[in-house]
């Protein structure tokens, strides 16, 4: 918060607050209403829009906010922000079109859906912040054009991980250290959980299964990498990251052990991550520096011997940190996290289980498939399917156990966002796209 907060003050002082409408009021999004409404200063949650309208009451009720009125037009949302009442709904399009929001803030997780938002949002003329770091991993390169040819920012958030790593990574080449890795801290790491294993501890923290089962199956981390990668050009060591596993509590300090280093040394470095480290859940950036005065004064600083270095951060607060990726974007048209062009990281499906011929995929978090972060040359070249394209794909053939799926093994719904964004990133930035038919099934 440094900086934003007394920009943030600055506009709580002369009665300007950032309006922010928040489309999405799950887990997630209740933090972010409670944050918002109860701890930011200079920012005002001015409506929320949810599939189940009931859950925006909730969110905004939970948030200590009891001035609500429901509305589903144009007309009647307008006169709730003239009045200062919450407004929640069921249409995020109405947000998005809204004079009264400065921001658009969406927290659903949901790939189409959150596709839909954007471009509503960037038709709009409005800043889009999300958490749905699926979004961005698979088609956040392309967003990125449309808003910048929109004049908007579009950003991932601060707190979740890769908006800390993406910040870190800033901090790091800011002083001089050239990054080698950009890492994260994981706990767990099966990629056959599924929702049925994760259902005790997701009912324990009030969570969905499925977007926990993303997370312990390395659906999400290989989502996350994908979009740190995306935004600072680095690339995979290898198909699933090195991802080593060390015994719990080993200090994040000897992470130069745990990679080969010296092969990306010269590059643009690495995302991975690492199982078992302390601190947990942190985030780490390992960097290198030539100058042997400077590795002087670096060991002097207590960062050890070198040439890597170890820099990280042992904590990411989620919601809590979302308001300074908001006042970041609409004040200072600082993007947290964004795809810089190219795409050099994708989250490629592979098979949890034996998928037969016409099965429908779960897609993310589900039973049949987990996230695999895949340099997006070799994305391309294989025609392997991204992970945020896979639900609802039906399976043209019988699919092995771990076998990578390749658009060839399935057909595509039809008529999806999502779909059109991807054909259009990768024959942006590759000069070519998985061919299909007007119905949006893959061609052989």
């Amino acid at each position: 918060m440094i900086i934003v907060d007394r920009l943030l003050a600055a506009r709580a002082e002369a009665g300007n607050p950032i309006r922010v409408a928040m489309v999405g009021a799950g887990f997630m999004g209740s933090g972010v209403a409670l944050q918002l409404c109860g701890a930011t200063t200079g920012m005002r949650l001015v409506a929320i829009a949810a599939r189940r309208v009931e859950a925006a009451r909730e969110a905004f009720t939970h948030a200590g906010v009891e001035d609500l009125v429901e509305v589903a037009t144009d007309a009647s949302l307008a006169a709730a922000l003239t009045a200062g009442r919450a407004a929640i709904t069921g249409d995020a399009d109405l947000l998005c079109r809204a004079e009264g929001v400065d921001v658009i803030l969406e927290v659903t997780g949901a790939v189409e859906f959150g596709a839909r938002v954007a471009l509503a949002a960037i038709a709009a003329g409005k800043p889009f912040v999300t958490m749905n770091v699926e979004l961005d991993a698979t088609v956040g390169a392309r967003l990125q054009e449309l808003a910048a040819a929109a004049g908007v920012v579009l950003t991932c958030t601060d707190g979740d991980q890769p908006g800390v790593i993406v910040n870190l990574w800033r901090f790091v080449r800011g002083i001089g250290v050239r990054p080698v890795v950009c890492g994260n801290v994981k706990g767990l790491h099966d990629p056959y959980r599924n929702p049925t294993t994760q259902e005790a501890f997701a009912k324990r923290w009030g969570q969905n299964p499925r977007m926990v089962t993303s997370f312990a199956d390395g659906s999400k981390i290989s989502m996350e990498q994908a979009s740190v990668a995306n935004a600072t050009g680095m690339g995979v060591g290898q198909l699933g990251m090195f991802g080593p596993t060390v015994p719990a509590g080993t200090p994040i300090q000897e992470a130069p052990a745990w990679y080969p280093l010296d092969r990306f040394a010269d590059g643009p470095g690495i995302v991975d991550y690492v199982v078992g480290a302390h601190p947990a859940p942190g985030v780490f950036v390992i960097g290198t520096h030539d100058h042997p005065r400077q590795q002087h004064y670096l060991n002097l600083y207590k960062l050890g011997e070198g040439p890597y270095y170890v820099f990280y951060r042992p904590y990411h607060l989620c919601h809590f940190e979302v308001p300074s990726s908001i006042a970041r974007a609409v004040l200072l048209a600082d993007a947290t996290v964004a795809a810089a062009g190219r795409p050099s990281v994708d989250c490629v499906t592979a098979a949890k289980v034996v998928i037969a011929a016409g099965e429908t995929l779960d897609g993310i978090g589900g039973y049949q498939t987990y996230g695999l972060a895949e340099n997006t040359d070799r994305v391309i070249a294989e025609r392997l399917l991204p992970m945020g394209l896979s639900e609802g794909c039906r399976a043209r053939r019988t699919i092995a156990k771990d076998e990578l799926v390749r658009y060839d093994d399935v057909e595509l719904p039809a008529g999806r966002v999502i779909d059109r964004l991807r054909r259009e990133q990768d024959a942006r930035f590759f000069d070519r796209a998985a061919p299909m038919d007007a119905a949006g099934v893959v061609a052989t």
